[in-house]
């Protein structure tokens, strides 16, 4: 009689490592929105307001507030554009990449900074100065291409004009 051979347990991975982050304040923010219904939106817009990012290890603290799978609530953080995962750089510089942008040179005027700054769209320089972002229209676009550096919109903009402009503000 051959012996019966068990296959071996299965492993329940390990759960992924995040940075550590305030999870008081979170909580401060939770709480503060706990009895309003539709409240992720707001939730998540005062973490990264107090924070100045979503920390990825805060899906699950919110998750858990909220009664919902963390799946969902990550869903909602990356289908977003002006929510983070990581700190931004000191300064932000978003580049619009819609159609009257495109059509005015945005694309070549984008691969010109991502050069500059050494960074791709959605990345920030190694020394922290400078996060470049996509946006999707700015309503500027009788002044395209347009770009929004600090929360200030720029239009007509050109290499020229955001290297004095990133220059200004020490890009690092």
């Amino acid at each position: 009689m051959k012996e019966a051979v068990l296959p071996k347990p299965l492993r329940r991975p390990e759960a992924p490592q995040y940075p550590a982050y305030d999870t008081a304040q979170v909580a401060a923010v939770l709480a503060r929105w706990a009895d309003t219904s539709g409240n992720l939106l707001p939730i998540l817009h005062d973490i990264q307001r107090a924070l100045g990012h979503v920390p990825p290890g805060a899906v699950g603290q919110i998750a858990r507030a909220l009664n919902r799978s963390r799946a969902e609530v990550h869903g909602v953080i990356t289908f977003y554009h002006d929510f983070r995962q990581a700190p931004a750089g000191r300064h932000v510089l978003k580049l619009c990449q819609a159609e009257s942008c495109q059509a005015m040179g945005s694309r070549q005027l984008t691969a010109e900074v991502e050069a500059l700054l050494g960074c791709r769209l959605g990345e920030t320089t190694a020394d922290g100065a400078v996060t470049l972002e996509p946006v999707y229209c700015l309503g500027n676009c009788a002044c395209s291409p347009a770009a929004m550096l600090d929360g200030r919109v720029l239009g007509r903009v050109t290499r020229a004009k955001l290297e004095r402009l990133l220059d200004a503000v020490g890009r690092g």
